[in-house]
Order: structure tokens, then C-alpha cells, then sequence
């Protein structure tokens, strides 16, 4: 396994320098730089090459969200984790919308980060458990839209493998379909819900109790 070089962004020193530590046990990962805001995570970028970037919200002069978009448009291939607290929710679909892969509260511990970094790596989504139950509990996301949007059987046989990290070829053998048919189920799933990626799905399911949270 390749080794993977990760820029920790996040306005408090003394988190930045434990995330750090955690990180220096796990392998193939490598911690090039901090930044303390989005400027400087920014700066930053144009003279490193970043694989991964774990990003606050709430930063001064430049936050978690501009940040990632930014950075997003001028380097796709970049895997951005949030990292969260609680109280933080409304935010979140702001950055789906801007590209981020993962979500992890502040609070995870080794195993959770470890599991974030490996599931992004492999091009898949992830999001904390206890974060994804703290949406649900506090209902601040969009009113569910299940009886508004009507999906067929095999597109939530689809949906249900999106969220458990399926690529389209791996959907295609799970449901003995061709690779083209599951495009187009994803499509569809895409312009019916009105989200933008596979990350955002992944969520809508989740808000709309089409997936199980254990």
C-alpha cells in the first residue's frame, strides 16, 4: 500500500498536535502539515501534494466549507474528512455539496479515524455512527421526503449497496445486472432524491430511514 500524506486543518493547536500523534501510528500515513485556517491550508496545497485533508468547520479567516471547495474544484482527486462536534449539523450538507468524503466527530477514537481514512482511501464514504444518530435525534436537517419520492424496488436494492460501499461493478455482480443498468438506477436515485454524489445518497438514505443505523 502506497503511503498517503494527510494535512490535519483546524484553528486549535493542541487538537492538531493529538490528531497528530494518533496518526503517526497508523501506516502508510504520512502528516506533511497543519494549517490553522483555510488560508493556510490553502497556501499550503499549492506547494504540496495532499491525498487527504482532515478539515474543521469554524475556522477564522477562511472556514471548513469555502476551504473544501475551493480546494475541490482545483484538486478532485483530494479526500477531504470533516471533523465535527456536536451542534455543528446544519452545516454538513453545505460540505457534501463541496465534496467532502467523510464525516468524524471530534470525540472518535483511534479505530473510527483509522476506519475513515481507509474507507476514503478506497473511494468509499463515511460517516460517524454517534453523528449520524446525533442528525437524526435533533431533526435539523430537511423534512424526510419519503412519501414524496417514490423509488422502485431495485433502485433502493442499489441504494442500500451504495451505502454499504459498493462500486457500481461490485452492485452489478451482487445483483446479477449489468454494469450499465446499475448507472442507470444510480442515475435515476441521483435526479429523484436531488443529490449531487454517491456521499449525498448515502445520507439522504440514512435521514429518510432507508437504512438502518446500528
Amino acid at each position: 500500500m502506497e503511503e498517503n500524506k494527510v494535512i490535519i486543518v483546524d484553528d486549535h493547536k493542541m487538537f492538531r498536535s493529538g490528531l497528530r500523534f494518533l496518526l503517526s501510528n497508523i501506516p502508510n500515513i504520512t502528516v506533511i502539515g497543519e494549517a490553522s485556517n483555510g488560508k493556510e491550508f490553502l497556501e499550503m496545497a499549492e506547494n504540496e501534494t495532499i491525498d487527504i485533508a482532515l478539515m474543521d468547520i469554524n475556522m477564522p479567516e477562511m472556514n471548513g466549507i469555502d476551504a473544501t471547495r475551493i480546494a475541490m474544484e482545483k484538486y478532485p482527486d483530494l479526500k477531504v474528512i470533516v471533523l465535527s462536534m456536536h451542534g455543528e449539523e446544519e452545516y454538513y450538507d453545505q460540505m457534501l455539496d463541496a465534496g467532502v468524503k467523510g464525516f468524524l466527530l471530534k470525540n472518535s477514537d483511534a479505530d473510527e479515524l483509522i476506519a475513515a481514512i481507509e474507507a476514503v482511501i478506497a473511494g468509499k464514504s463515511y460517516f460517524s455512527q454517534e453523528l449520524l444518530v446525533d442528525i437524526l435525534d435533533q431533526k435539523r436537517l430537511q423534512k424526510l421526503r419519503t412519501d414524496a419520492v417514490k423509488l422502485s424496488t431495485r433502485e433502493l436494492e442499489v441504494l442500500k449497496l451504495i451505502c454499504d460501499g459498493f462500486s457500481n461493478a461490485e452492485i452489478a455482480e451482487q445483483l446479477f445486472i449489468s454494469h450499465r443498468t446499475v448507472d442507470r438506477h444510480r442515475a435515476n436515485l441521483l435526479s429523484k432524491t436531488g443529490c449531487k454524489n454517491s456521499t449525498s445518497l448515502v445520507m439522504y438514505a440514512v435521514k429518510n430511514k432507508i437504512v438502518e443505523i446500528e
